[in-house]
């Protein structure tokens, strides 16, 4: 009987890789349940951290992962499956997630908490960009147009002002939550994400 190592969050990384033509698609995580679902219909499911639920690849795009085969890593930590994809791999519409050729030593920073979370609701807000939900909010700002988007950026700024002119912390935190999220709304439909702002930050922290 095989056995396979969850990590702490009770969930194993999952390499998944065309089996035409042996490119690397993306990295993802598994749980116990989505293991079983991608067994039994022979389409992969992950789970989501972001959302903490599972989640059928290609579901809302169409870009399922069909399953060739499943192996397991040496040290029984990490699982490979070979696909066939019936579309783009990756939420940006590329075929892969691994675009970025390294050829000078990057630098390394370490991912804090708050961070993660504005880049998982990005991803969010990006799959909803490439993905229109009828009942989704986030879709219909992307229809609204960037017109739109901006003026909403200044009114939640204008809120998070007032908010703070009257030392009222709970509504204070409130409106800049909304203002990050319609932001980053704002640099999508721009087709920026958040790097490009942490890149910008970094030349500033000094």
């Amino acid at each position: 009987m095989f056995m396979v190592k969850l990590d702490n969050n009770q969930l194993v990384p999952t390499i998944i890789q065309n089996a035409t033509t042996n490119d690397v698609i993306t990295l993802a995580y598994m749980s116990p349940e989505s293991f079983e679902l991608t067994l039994n219909n022979k389409q992969v499911w992950f789970f989501s951290r972001s959302r903490s639920e599972l989640w059928h690849k290609g579901e809302t795009s169409g870009n399922f992962f069909n399953v060739e085969s499943i192996h397991q890593d040496c040290d029984s930590d990490t699982i490979l499956i070979k696909v066939h994809p019936t579309g783009p791999g990756c939420h940006t519409g590329n075929e892969t997630c691994f675009t970025k050729e390294l050829t000078d030593l990057p630098e390394f920073t370490s991912t804090t908490q708050h961070g993660t979370i504005l880049e998982q609701i990005f991803t969010t807000i990006e799959d909803r960009k490439l993905n229109p939900k009828k009942d989704s909010y986030t879709s219909h700002l992307f229809t609204s147009g960037i017109e739109q988007i901006s003026k909403k950026v200044i009114e939640e700024a204008g809120e998070s002002a007032i908010a703070a002119t009257k030392k009222d912390k709970d509504s204070l935190i409130y409106e800049v939550a909304d203002l990050f999220f319609h932001t980053l709304v704002l640099i999508a439909a721009l087709n920026l994400n958040p790097t490009n702002i942490w890149e910008e930050l970094e030349k500033r922290k000094n």
